[in-house]
């Protein structure tokens, strides 16, 4: 997998280098991979916003300019980016940290949840105060009650949380396979998990996460 770094200046170049037309991300500049190859994109936006690992496929590549298309490289996302990009969107558009229903932080954190067979450990594909996606390929059966152990980053003990499995993926659905669950939370635990999340955005927006909290 060939690594190349995308620093956008300001959260306003997104939408020029993202096409939401056929998911796909243009970088400019000499190409450092064929079409064909596989590629991880760091990209940071500006001093104050995340950081967020893509990972697509080359396409198309131009060594010029051909009309108002820059010279460049064009990267199709995969299907699991999906929750990145619209966390990305997101941000563009503002209010994140104000609208938390919006928000679903696309992060990496070790989980382990009861199973049908004991503890299961896994991770997360992403997170708000109202549920949680635990990546897997054998998912509980949809309306499941589990008890889950959430690691965040910076933090000794894991959190403990109770929730329901409310839809599942599988591998044949051509995406992340895993469950989404929500919540079941009395009012002192979802007050601390909010803070929770909230710091862990904040440490997101900053760049401040540890590499492996990174999808």
């Amino acid at each position: 997998m060939i690594r190349v770094e995308l620093n956008l200046e300001d959260k306003g170049q997104w939408v020029k280098v993202f096409d939401p037309r056929d998911f796909t991300v243009h970088l400019d500049g000499d190409a450092t991979a064929g079409v064909g190859d596989t590629v991880r994109i760091d990209l940071s936006v500006g001093n104050e916003g995340p950081r967020v690992i893509l990972r697509g496929q080359v396409i198309a590549h131009r060594d010029v300019a051909e009309g108002s298309a820059p010279a460049g490289t064009t990267v199709a996302l995969g299907a699991e980016e999906r929750e990145k990009v619209n966390y990305l969107n997101g941000f563009v558009r503002g209010g994140l940290l104000n609208l938390r229903e919006r928000r679903r932080l696309p992060l990496r954190l070790e989980v382990t949840y009861g199973g049908v067979n004991g503890p299961c450990k896994s991770y997360t594909r992403d997170i708000n105060e109202e549920g949680i996606f635990v990546v897997t390929e054998d998912p509980l059966p949809e309306e499941s009650e589990l008890h889950l152990l959430v690691a965040f980053p910076g933090q000794e003990k894991s959190t403990s949380l109770v929730g329901v499995v409310t839809h599942t993926v599988v591998v044949e659905d051509e995406d992340v396979p895993g469950m989404g669950i929500v919540f079941s939370l009395d009012d002192a635990s979802r007050a601390e998990l909010i803070a929770r999340v909230d710091e862990l955005e904040k440490k997101f927006l900053k760049s401040e996460l540890p590499e492996e909290a990174l999808l």
